[in-house]
């Protein structure tokens, strides 16, 4: 490869000259990765917080305010109460929820309210008993 660009030449037309040399040479025939497609989420604008995004996408890590954090947690208990195996896990999973949401209700971190309230467990483990019913008679054939 050339050191220098010749003057006179537009850099441009140069360096894609440069590189036609280069593949005609086959220097770029035995490259890690060569004919695979580029992994998800793989981004070509430059962003200087690269590394610390990957890494808080591989250890599934999130910068979320504390309120946030919580509706999402809140959320995905709900989710999981409702596909629960017994009425014990579902009742186990929506009290250990309800304190998260009590303790922030009382005592706010900065950031966006909250904006929920504690589930009501008798709702939940009805509304699951009643999914579990569903679900029971979609499989037998039958139609509720």
């Amino acid at each position: 490869m050339t050191e220098r660009k010749p003057p006179g030449v537009p850099f441009e037309s140069w360096v894609d000259k440069q590189i036609r040399d280069a593949e005609r040479r086959g220097e770029f025939d035995q490259l890690p990765g060569a004919g695979k497609p580029l992994p998800p989420g793989t981004d070509t604008s430059y962003d200087e917080l690269w590394w610390i995004r990957g890494k808080m996408a591989r250890e599934g890590l999130s910068v979320l305010p504390p309120a946030l954090a919580l509706r999402k947690e809140a959320e995905d208990a709900l989710a999981a109460a409702y596909a629960a195996p017994s009425e014990r896990i579902v009742r186990k999973i929506i009290t250990d929820v309800n304190v998260k949401l009590r303790d922030m209700m009382f005592k706010p971190p900065p950031g966006p309210p909250l904006g929920m309230k504690p589930y009501d467990v008798e709702a939940v483990v009805r509304e699951w008993r009643e999914r579990r019913a569903a679900a029971g008679s979609a499989e037998d054939g039958s139609h509720v």
